[in-house]
């Protein structure tokens, strides 16, 4: 059993706003991000299949076009190649997990 405490883990920021600690499984990684009100996430799209989970604050998800506002409990799959940008409606807590593994963020 591996056991992590994301606090212990590096912080890295990835765009203006958006912390991050990463957490690598054999085949999945987990993102578990702070995210600052007002911070925006450009549109992408990644080969990697993404399931987040909104912990806390609001966050605007747009995912091929279709925006939402995500609350705390609420979980989104964004499938894979698709485009997808986001910002931060309040400061917010997300956790990502991604399959398979972001090679590009060990």
């Amino acid at each position: 059993m591996l056991l992590y405490h994301p606090k212990d883990l590096e912080l890295k920021e990835i765009v203006p706003g958006f912390k991050v600690r990463f957490v690598h499984s054999e085949s999945m990684t987990f993102a578990h991000w702070s995210i600052s009100a007002g911070a925006a996430l450009p549109a992408h799209a990644h080969p990697h299949e993404q399931v987040v989970n909104m912990i806390e604050g609001e966050f605007e998800l747009t995912v091929d076009g279709e925006a939402q506002v995500l609350q705390p409990g609420d979980v989104v799959v964004v499938p894979s190649n698709a485009s997808h940008s986001g910002r931060a409606v309040t400061d917010c807590r997300i956790i990502d997990v991604f399959y398979p593994v972001r090679e590009d963020y060990r």
